[in-house]
């Protein structure tokens, strides 16, 4: 494998799926040494315009293709290479090979050929996950803002509507939740060079990802270099880089359309909550306001609405969520929305967001709501206990779908 695989390397032809097939199930094999030397013999051809070779060039490093009719010129495009890879799930895996066990002076060559060309990553279905990685395990900061959340902070809008788009910021709120990525993205994030982890690590590695397949422990992806805490990372890009402030503002601005579409739920309750564990609370007092913004929307009369109103179906989950996960929010909306009101919405979709109150791990939520719902189970009308076990089965359904998902 050695004797094909350095001509290639050596003339630069790795853009084609079958090369990246052969380097990868190299890189399965090889011991320590030799896949380093590949990794450090790729990076260079990944980082610099792609290159559409000859095919006789082709059929010289491996005679039994039958080489085309007509010769195509050389040629070179600005977009690096590493791009064009991120089309299959094996230019995925060099990437990560090449980010995640090359050195530091690697990955910042990496970043910088990236420049003007993040927004093409993110929006793609693998390069979103390569994103996701560069964002988790290169931790300098002053380069990554530079390269990296300037150019998405530029479009967010467009980012946080989009499938795969949202799952960078995604990631930066709450790092590979099992509910924003598949269990075989999660595989693909996880994936390293044998060689070049310890088989305590690797072991280690693999069980987290069967972990996170049927809903277990989630973690962040770290460099073996890296020395900077993943939460303490996460939070000076965030912040240091103002990303956090103009997320607020961009959900602010469309509040009542994210509260209505399916991908831009997730960015609004993260951004709402503050992230994983709310490890962003008291960062910014904008965040008071985005809370002010979403129970105004859900104040207005059902009448107000072309489409339906905050408490009502699709919308009421998100509310509901961020109740349970965020007292302040929950306090501001019962201010604003609720208070007086829950006659109005203890029947219906709606019921769940009033039980919601009652449900809260926080008393004070508890507190705010029990004079005023007490009445309401009394007669029979709000039944909370009902949502707790239904929002519980779903959540089995979906756990178990996600792990046979990832069995396939």
């Amino acid at each position: 494998m050695t004797t094909v695989i350095q001509p290639v390397l050596e003339k630069g032809i790795v853009q084609y799926s079958i090369a990246h097939m052969v380097i990868l199930e190299y890189l399965t094999i090889a011991d320590k040494t030799s896949a380093l030397d590949v990794i450090r013999q790729l990076i260079p051809h990944l980082t610099r315009g792609s290159s559409f070779l000859d095919e006789d060039v082709i059929g010289q490093l491996i005679p039994h293709l039958t080489p085309m009719k007509s010769k195509a010129k050389k040629k070179r495009s600005s977009e690096p290479l590493l791009i064009r890879i991120m089309q299959t799930k094996e230019g995925l895996k060099l990437g990560l090979a090449c980010l995640k066990h090359g050195l530091a002076k690697d990955r910042k060559r990496i970043i910088k050929s990236l420049k003007g060309h993040i927004m093409k990553l993110a929006l793609d279905d693998y390069g979103c996950l390569f994103v996701i990685c560069l964002l988790s395990i290169v931790d300098n900061t002053e380069l990554v803002i530079e390269v990296v959340v300037d150019e998405l902070k530029k479009q967010l809008k467009e980012l946080i509507f989009d499938k795969n788009g949202r799952r960078p910021l995604l990631q930066l709120f709450h790092p590979l939740c099992s509910r924003y990525m598949t269990p075989r993205e999660l595989f693909y994030l996880n994936y390293n060079v044998p060689s070049l982890v310890s088989k305590v690590n690797l072991d280690s590695e693999l069980d987290d990802v069967a972990a996170k397949a049927y809903g277990g422990s989630e973690d962040t992806l770290v460099a073996s270099d890296s020395k900077k805490d993943p939460i303490k990372w996460r939070q000076e890009l965030l912040v240091r880089s103002e990303l956090y402030e103009v997320l607020i503002e961009t959900c602010i601005e469309n509040v009542g359309e994210l509260l209505r579409t399916n991908f831009g739920k997730d960015v609004l309750y993260e951004v709402a909550v503050g992230g994983k564990n709310n490890f962003l609370e008291g960062v910014t007092d904008r965040i008071h306001v985005l809370h002010n913004a979403i129970a105004c929307d859900a104040a207005r009369p059902r009448t107000d609405y072309v489409d339906e109103h905050a408490f009502d179906d699709y919308p009421s989950h998100l509310i509901r969520r961020i109740i349970l996960d965020c007292p302040a929010f929950a306090a501001t909306l019962w201010k604003k929305a609720l208070k007086g009101k829950c006659k109005l919405y203890a029947e219906g979709f709606s019921s769940r967001v009033v039980a919601a109150y009652l449900e809260s791990p926080d008393s004070r939520v508890k507190d705010l709501a029990k004079y005023e719902l007490q009445p309401l189970i009394d007669g029979g009308i709000l039944k909370p206990q009902v949502h707790e076990a239904e929002e519980n089965h779903w959540r089995g359904l979906r756990d178990g779908a996600y792990a046979l998902t990832g069995l396939r």
